[in-house]
């Protein structure tokens, strides 16, 4: 599958009423608003969800499978995020919520967390081998490492090259479900919790790797209710799931990465403002002291992914509560080649030059000449009546050919009103309002 022909975030036109809350919000200005509707041009879009957040007509959605899906497989695995557990009141036993996912009709659950403590072990490593290219960025969260190839590629040398913690554990999950049950590879279903869409992009389309072990994905916010009738702390049968300690839990939160490389010498930022602000203080080597960036496109970490439940701040503090009753670190992998080679990227992450104007550079130049005339031109209000973020985007639109300078509210009233009514004809106070 072609990554520009896939996205996780989509539009219902129905539902849109031509507002520009999106348009606003959008990281990288891939909305617009055309016909009184919005249009998300697919080649910007890095499927961070922001626009989902902030539509006040719940007009943008997230594309994801439906927990039906467990039907088409003989064998099903969950791999629950760590983010699910922040969901639920006074749980002090994450064990009681993965027994539930066994309760409602998964054959097994591997933790996406115990991954994410072999990811922070050979950070660890990498990190103590690896003096240039500091500050490393984490590559965790597949909105940052999206962002940063489309509109910070001088960035890219700085990304870990370390596949998410979930292809990790899928990978490990699949071989482990073969070897249990003995069934073949397309009879087993390995279905990833997902707090965000993001991650269902990721998983269907991976940045870094070929192809993922995750065969569907499914919302956090569907499987909760499925769980709550299902939990209970009376179980009593010596059954365990866990599989991580609170290095690997504690990634569901902002800085919970960071954490688990035990050093002092990092950073951590979350929600996607915040995000391009460090990447662009980043691009101009403000940084050059610290080891480690980790950045969290939602506010507050994974647990405040779009498809999750619980308020991101509540969530964090549920999270860290239910951290204070596990140990450090459960799982601890030897160094073999045959785990590096999962670990780390298959491919390289590579620039896509999605805001270039030409296809040459002399191309390039020329138009961004046009670009700096047009926006000479125009009023400078950034306000959105044209249907593009900034007067910027739209100058860019009109040397793109998709707009023209009377889409501008300001210059359209202006050439209004100089226009001789005997030309306007004899609508002329309607067209000038």
């Amino acid at each position: 599958m072609e990554e520009e022909f896939y996205h996780s975030v989509h539009l219902d036109s129905s539902l849109c009423m031509g507002c520009i809350n999106c348009i606003k919000r959008c990281p990288t200005q891939a909305i617009r608003v055309h016909n009184g509707k919005a249009v998300i041009k697919k080649e910007f879009c890095i499927d961070c969800g922001e626009c989902i957040r902030i539509c006040p007509h719940h007009a943008k959605k997230a594309t994801y499978d439906s927990l039906d899906v467990l039907q088409n497989y003989e064998y099903t695995v969950a791999l629950p995020a760590p983010s699910l557990y922040a969901q639920f009141n006074n749980v002090d036993d994450v064990d009681i919520i993965l027994k539930a996912l066994v309760k409602m009709g998964f054959d097994d659950v591997f933790e996406v967390s115990s991954a994410a403590e072999i990811v922070s072990e050979y950070s660890r490593k990498y990190l103590e081998e690896n003096a240039c290219g500091r500050p490393f960025i984490s590559t965790a969260c597949p909105t940052v490492v999206r962002l940063i190839r489309v509109r910070f590629p001088s960035l890219i040398p700085h990304l870990l090259p370390f596949n998410a913690p979930v292809d990790i554990v899928a990978s490990i999950a699949v071989q482990r479900a073969m070897k249990k049950t003995g069934l073949p590879r397309e009879k087993i279903g390995i279905i990833f919790i997902s707090p965000c869409p993001a991650k269902v992009t990721a998983c269907k389309v991976p940045l870094g790797m070929e192809k993922s072990e995750v065969d569907a994905v499914v919302a956090i916010k569907d499987v909760y209710p499925r769980l709550l009738s299902h939990m209970s702390h009376d179980d009593y049968d010596n059954v365990s799931y866990s599989s991580s300690g609170r290095i690997g839990v504690g990634w569901g939160n902002s800085g919970g990465e960071a954490g688990g490389l035990l050093t002092d010498s990092y950073l951590a930022a979350d929600g996607i403002e915040n995000v391009i602000r460090v990447l662009e203080d980043l691009e101009d080597q403000k940084f050059t002291d610290l080891d480690f960036i980790e950045l969290d496109a939602c506010s507050g970490g994974c647990v405040g992914g779009v498809m999750t439940v619980e308020n991101p701040y509540v969530a964090q503090a549920k999270l860290k509560r239910l951290c204070k009753y596990l140990p450090v670190a459960k799982t601890h992998v030897p160094i073999t080649g045959e785990l590096f080679r999962k670990i780390t990227f298959e491919k390289p992450i590579e620039y896509r030059p999605v805001f270039k104007l030409g296809k040459t550079f002399s191309e390039s130049f020329d138009k961004m000449a046009m670009v700096e005339d047009l926006i000479d031109k125009l009023p400078g209000l950034d306000c959105g009546s044209c249907g593009a973020p900034t007067c910027k985007a739209l100058a860019e639109d009109i040397v793109r050919g998709e707009a023209t300078l009377r889409d501008c509210a300001v210059l359209l009233r202006q050439y209004l009103s100089n226009v001789p009514e005997s030309e306007l004809g004899d609508n002329v106070e309607e067209e000038r309002q």
